[in-house]
């Protein structure tokens, strides 16, 4: 077996398709075969600290001790966490102009629930409680009752992040604008800006594997699930979209990652519906 030292990891073929078929069972990503480097990079210092030489000792230790915290380090270091505010923009606008005003005209009163998937640090299920914010101001008296945004992630280190909703000012610049920035923010000082109370008090993080149940979840009016599915097989992506239709209401809303698309097995639950200039989203039936 291949031996590592304190600056390169060097694997077999047979240590990486042992470590590919670990990670796809345990949290869905699939790695392609030229993601050699990707893994020879996040998992490097992991297996120093753990005074382990191959990535078959690797997986051999996580299936002795499947509830120590090696597994969950692996996860956390493995999951891609590269975000940004209002990503794509286009959904959000959507959101404002178009769904939030459809579902509120089907149910006034009673609070609207929305699911933020693999929310990663946070970005996304804050950028939809100021989209939120903005669309009241815009629309006073229209919305009865908050909204609640659930949001989940595999990564227990990116939850801990997002609940601080601390961000320094790189992470405030991808994506938001200074208006919004001086809106929606506390500046804690020249490098440090906090996500405003009203704005995170919409938001309720919570670890969940896209992999298990979705049960307790509730159910939605809104799912955002976005830049995640592009990570797992065509089998897996149809099977969480049939278990995620399980969870929502009937006529609710999916919106899925401008490269991501519907299979056609899946017909029979959403249905894409054109909005705007080139803007879709799917609609449970």
């Amino acid at each position: 077996m291949a031996r590592i030292d304190a600056d390169e990891l060097h694997f077999q073929q047979q240590d990486f398709l042992i470590f590919q078929k670990f990670l796809q069972d345990a949290c869905g990503i699939l790695l392609g075969e030229n993601k050699h480097y990707l893994v020879t990079n996040r998992v490097r210092r992991i297996l120093l600290a753990e005074g382990i030489d191959t990535l078959q000792e690797l997986v051999n230790k996580i299936e002795q001790h499947p509830n120590g915290g090696l597994r969950e380090n692996i996860i956390n270091a493995m999951t891609t966490n590269e975000t940004f505010w209002f990503r794509d923009l286009a959904p959000f606008e959507l959101l404002k102009e178009y769904v939030l005003p459809e579902l509120l005209r089907k149910q006034n009163r009673e609070p609207l629930r929305i699911w933020s998937a693999a929310c990663s640090s946070g970005q996304e299920p804050f950028s939809l409680s100021m989209a939120i914010s903005e669309f009241k101001l815009a629309n006073l008296g229209l919305m009865k009752s908050e909204p609640a945004i659930i949001a989940t992630d595999i990564s227990s280190t990116m939850l801990s992040y997002a609940r601080e909703g601390i961000y320094d000012r790189l992470a405030v610049g991808r994506g938001l604008s200074p208006k919004r920035l001086k809106s929606f923010f506390n500046e804690l000082s020249a490098e440090a800006f906090q996500v405003r109370p009203d704005i995170a008090a919409r938001v309720e993080f919570r670890f969940l594997n896209l992999l298990q149940s979705y049960g307790l979840l509730g159910r939605f009016d809104i799912v955002f699930c976005r830049n995640v599915l592009i990570y797992f097989s065509a089998e897996l992506k149809s099977d969480i979209l049939r278990r995620m239709h399980g969870v929502m209401k009937k006529g609710s809303f999916l919106f899925l990652g401008s490269s991501e698309s519907m299979s056609a097995d899946l017909a029979d639950r959403y249905e894409i519906q054109q909005v705007g200039s080139g803007s879709s989203v799917f609609i449970t039936l």
